[in-house]
This record gives structure tokens, sequence and C-alpha cells, in this order.
């Protein structure tokens, strides 16, 4: 029971992070939180009952930056929708390319690095793909990204937190 999921909502209602119940009860015991939403029963012990939070709400505000999404595989290849950038061929068998290569000074970053099957990835070696004669079909790109995505897959099981994270209707995952 303690460690049912617990949505943190920043004083504005933003939401922050995912804690456990036993952090939610530290954090209002303080006085650091309110709660928005009970809905998992009651925490019993032999003189009180607490009612277990869903949703808390932070007295204070939190100034953070936006996270930007950092550069995984996973996140690449679903960028580049599992196709190969020069061939075009879909497989889930793929290989991170650097247009330009390290060696040459590219960066490790969304602009410069692209999904590629092994047979294009050897064939294009250590060259650009000018030099190699390859050409990409979409030029890399940053992808947007949606700072609530992290919440998502709470909200199958936790209909009470679906008013707090917003867009989670209309994500379609990344363009």
């Amino acid at each position: 029971m303690t460690d049912s999921a617990v949505l943190v909502l920043n004083q504005n209602y933003e939401p922050l992070n995912v804690c456990n119940v036993r952090r939610a009860f530290v954090l209002l015991d303080r006085g650091k939180a309110e709660v928005l939403e009970n809905g998992r029963g009651y925490l019993r012990s032999p003189s009180f009952v607490f009612p277990i939070p869903s949703v808390i709400r932070l007295i204070y505000v939190i100034r953070r930056p936006r996270p930007q999404g950092r550069l995984s595989r996973r996140d690449l290849f679903l960028r580049d929708r599992y196709t190969c950038q020069y061939c075009g061929r879909q497989t889930r068998d793929l290989t991170l390319d650097h247009v330009v290569p390290r060696k040459r000074g590219g960066p490790h970053g969304w602009t410069n690095v692209v999904a590629a099957c092994k047979a294009c990835n050897h064939r294009k070696a250590g060259r650009t793909p000018d030099e190699a004669h390859m050409r990409l079909i979409h030029p890399p790109r940053r992808p947007s990204f949606n700072p609530f995505r992290p919440f998502y897959h709470y909200l199958d099981s936790q209909m009470e937190w679906r008013k707090f994270v917003p867009g989670w209707e209309t994500d379609q995952g990344f363009c």
C-alpha cells in the first residue's frame, strides 16, 4: 500500500513528479503539501485513520527548467519510425549512424544521428553521406518533446490524475 503511486503537483497545479505514499505522507506531515484527491482507502494506526492520497499539491513553487528529452536509442528509433534513413527499409534491427562521423568532429546529438540498417551503416563506414554516395531520406532533427509524457502510462489505472495532466488524450508519440 505504501508503494502506490501519488501524483505530486507544483503550487500552480503543474505535474512535477510521482512519489510513493510514504513520501507523500512525509510531505503532508511536514506541512509542505496538501491533499487534492483521495481515492485508495485508508491507512490505519492504533489511534488514527489517514486517508491515502492519490494527488497532492506542494504549498510552494518549485522552479526547474523544462525537460528537453535526452538522446536515446529508443527515442531516436521512434523519431525515425524504425526506418533506415538511407535505404528506407523498416526493421527493428537498426544501428545508430552519425551523419558526420565523430572522428571528424561530428557531434553526438539529435541533428547528427540517424537510424540505419546494418548494411547501410557498414557501406557508409566512416565517411559522410556525400563521400559514400548515399542520400538521407529525412534530415535529422530534434523531435518535439512533451514534458508530461512520463505521467501518461499511469493514467490507465489512475483515472483521477487525468484532470491534472495536460495533453494526455491527444498524445500521438514522436512527430
